[in-house]
Parts: C-alpha cells; structure tokens; sequence
C-alpha cells in the first residue's frame, strides 16, 4: 500500500525562511573572499560553507520534519551527521573554485554541478536516513528533475556570490537562492515513494508535538548561528571600511608628496639653466675684461647674455607661480625662428666653453606659432642643453650641434641634432617617463616636462637616433598662420 504524506504548512514555511537567511548570510559572508589574502581568506570561505551548507542541511531538516506520514519515522544519528558534512563539504568546494581568480567558465559550470550533486545527495542521505514501517522508493523522471533543479540552483548560487555588491542585489540574490534550494527539496520529496507492507496504525493527520519542538529547536539554533556570522560579517565590513578610509588618507598624503617633490625638482632643473648660462657668460666677461687690453665690446655682450638669463629665470618663477594660483598660460603668436635666436644667444657661451660648433638652417616663410613663448623656449634650451652635456662625453670627432627649422603643411618642426654617443634603441621609448634618465647626474624630469609642455600646446615631441651617432629631438608645433619670418 502507497503511504501519502501531507506537509505542514508552518514548518514548510519555516524552512524556506531558513533557505533565504542562510543564502543571504553566505552571500555577505563570501564577499569578503576575493579581497582576503592566505588565512583570512581560508576562514571566509570556510564561514561561508558551514553558513551555506549548515543552512541548506536545516532547511532540509525541518522540511523534512514538516512531512507528516500516516506511520511514525525515525531518523537514524550517523546518516544525518553524514549528510550535514556533506553538504557543508561541497558547499566550500564550490566557492573554493569559484572564488579563485583564475577559475574558467568551465570549471566554473564544473563547481556548479559539483556542488549540485553534491547537495542532491546530502537531500538523498538525508532521506535514507529515514526509518519507519514503509519501504522507500523514487520516480527516476522526477529524481533527475529534482537534479537539474539542483545543480541549476547551485550554479545561480556561486555566481551570484562573487557578483553581488550592494543591499539590494544581495536580498533579491538571496530570496531566489532560497526558492531554489527549497523547490529542489520538495521536488525531490515528491520523487519519494513509500509502500507498507501491513495495516497502519496510529495515523496522524498533524505534525506531533516532539516533532514540531524538534523543528522548531533546530531552526532557532540555525537563526543564532546565522546571526552571529551576520554580526561578524557587519563589524568586518566597518573595520575593513575604517582600513580603506585610512589607506586613502595615506595615500593622499603620499600623492602630496611626490606632486610637491616633482614640483621641487620641476623647479631646480627649470631654474638651474638660465642660471648656469648667467654663470657662463658672467666668467667670459671677466676674462674679456682682464684681457690686455679689455675687450669692452665682448663684455657688454656677455652682460647682454647675463640679463637676458636673469629676465629667463624670472619668468621661469613667474610661471611657475601662475602655475600653482592656477593662472592659465599666456597665448601669444611669434615667430620660431626668432625665440631660437634668443635661446641660442644664452647658449653662446656654454658652446664655446665645450668646443661646440654650432650650425643652424631656419627655413625662411615659416608660419607664426601659438602659444606660451617662454615656456615653448624652455623646451628648446632644454633640448640644446641636453645636445651640448650628450657631445661632451664625446673625446674624439667633431662636436657638431645642428638646429633646423621647417614646415610640412600643417606643423612648424624644429630639430635639434647632435654628434653625441646616441640614444639606444631600448631608451627611445622611456626617455620621456618622469625621472627615468640616461645621465650620471640626471633628475629625469627635463625631457618629461619637455613634452608635458608641448602637449599642452597641441603638439608632439620624439626622438630618433642618428647614423652613424648621435641623435635628434624633433618638436611639432601647429601652425596659427602663415606670416613670413
């Protein structure tokens, strides 16, 4: 004789509430494993299994209390305890995989039916541990039914546990779990079929009260449980907000740093040019002036040079002061060609020092150029002084200095090129990363800003290498208009 079980309504209830809080709680608890590291990480994963798997086994436990026979049923102790370690088992296999950043979407599907089956046979176990006066069967269709539900609700569960972030998500995450886990138990249950064998006795048409109690106990020891990893996962959640708030603070402080240590070294290298030339020009005149007899002609022109490097230098800080108040840069249009002239003219005496002959071809009808012109004219200083330190390292040939100027239809160019030792191809691409140099003595913040100022200007600035030595810097800049220089 077929035995039909009723179930009760409240405890039916009662086990999917369980299924939902225990997903949510699982879901909160496994969030902390991608951003943990070594034994924190372990202990997550591990709190998330025995969350997940713990309640998944409740669940299972008092739906299985809620199924009222015509006949008394037993439990027998050591199948029950086999089906909880497995659900708790499978469960942290599956967000083990998951939670790894190199897991594949195969062996993702892979964890998803792992922990599908894996759960289907704690619900199965569980049943088996079942003992009454009636024989228990399954219908096939309805057990493979119950295993699609299984592995289908295990796999909407891992990915929707390293997926989920906000509130919201999490509490609808968690509700669809729980259906999920819940319709897999009672499609498996009503896979089940029991037969006796004799005359029922004793038949009950309500849950008894030993087994409502039962239940009852169970689900309240389960709601603590899940509470108090809850609470736990709250406090971690501050503290791990606190820890983030700080380490942004930290590294505020160390952006403000840096940007005032860049600034410092912006400054230094800026200035130490105009400076240098001053120096430079400032020694000629006095040789000119002890000279037998005094060439006043010469020291007039080095104290040209000394203002021109002193006016240089002034409006360097003058930038840079406009440039900390935030003051946009001036937009002037002037000739290239000229602003080369003077920037050579501070460079006259640093060329001579160092035994440079210097050669120049300025295309005549060039366009005007738009822009800041004392900063434009760093670029090129900064260049010519680049080219004459690169040709002193060289002890033999000529020290040749070439800087040109043309036009390609669109773009002023201007090419400042030496007969130093070269760039090496490796170097070619960082020469221009702040603070990476090919100098002894070098800041790596020259060529850095170099580009930093021709890109502001809507222009571009690169490096070739010479044949058979040497190398050339090459600076585009658009053309405003074509007035003849």
């Amino acid at each position: 004789m077929v035995l039909a079980g009723t179930h009760d309504p409240y405890l039916v209830g009662l086990s999917i509430l369980i299924a939902c809080f225990a997903s949510y709680t699982a879901l909160d608890l496994s969030g902390h494993v991608p951003s943990a590291h070594g034994l924190a990480r372990h202990i997550w994963l591990l709190a998330a299994a025995i969350t997940m798997g713990g309640g998944i086994w409740s669940m299972h436990f008092v739906a299985m209390l809620a199924f009222i026979m015509p006949t008394p049923m037993l439990y027998d102790i050591g199948l029950t305890a086999v089906s909880l370690v497995l659900a708790i088992f499978v469960t942290g296999g599956g967000f083990y995989v998951i939670g790894r950043q190199s897991a594949s979407p195969f062996r993702f599907v892979l964890s998803g039916i792992f922990m599908g089956l894996g759960i289907a046979a704690m619900h199965y176990t569980g049943m088996a541990a079942m003992r009454g006066h009636a024989e228990l069967s399954y219908n096939p269709i309805i057990v493979a039914l119950s295993l699609i539900i299984a592995i289908g609700a295990s796999t909407v569960a891992l990915w929707l546990a390293f997926r989920t972030t906000d509130l919201v998500q999490r509490l609808v995450a968690a509700i669809v779990m729980g259906l999920a886990v819940s319709g897999m138990h009672y499609t498996a249950m009503r896979a089940a079929i029991f037969t006796a064998h004799g005359p029922v006795y004793g038949a009950q048409v309500t849950a008894g009260l030993d087994q409502t109690n039962l239940a009852l106990a169970v689900a309240s020891i389960t709601f603590i449980i899940l509470a108090i990893a809850s609470v736990t996962s709250l406090f971690e959640r501050k503290r791990a907000e606190e820890a983030l708030l700080q380490a942004r603070a930290e590294l505020s402080h160390v952006n403000r740093v840096t940007t005032m240590g860049q600034l410092i070294a912006s400054i230094a290298h800026e200035i130490n040019q105009p400076i240098t030339a001053a120096t430079t020009n400032a020694n000629a005149g006095l040789l000119w002036l002890a000279a037998e007899p005094p060439d006043l002609d010469e020291v007039r022109d080095a104290f040209d040079r000394i203002l021109k490097a002193g006016k240089q230098a002034g409006e360097v800080i003058s930038q840079i002061r406009a440039f900390i108040k935030r003051v946009p840069s001036r937009k002037d249009d002037f000739e290239i060609n000229e602003a080369i002239r003077e920037v050579l003219a501070l460079t006259h005496g640093e060329l001579a020092k160092n035994g440079i002959s210097l050669q120049t071809q300025l295309a005549s009808g060039l366009p005007l150029v738009e822009g800041d012109r004392v900063q434009l004219q760093q670029v090129i200083l900064n260049l010519t002084v680049n080219a004459v330190e690169a040709m002193v390292e060289v002890s033999e040939g000529s020290r040749d200095l070439l800087i040109s100027t043309s036009f390609d239809a669109r773009d002023v160019i201007v090419t400042v090129q030496d007969s130093g030792p070269g760039v090496k191809p490796e170097d070619l691409a960082r020469l221009f990363d702040p603070f990476y140099t090919t100098k002894p003595t070098g800041m790596g913040m020259g060529l850095s800003i170099c580009r930093s100022i021709t890109e502001a200007h809507g222009g571009r600035l690169w490096a070739t290498a010479n044949i058979p030595q040497g190398a050339s810097f090459h600076l585009s800049l658009p053309a405003h208009e074509a007035t003849p220089s």
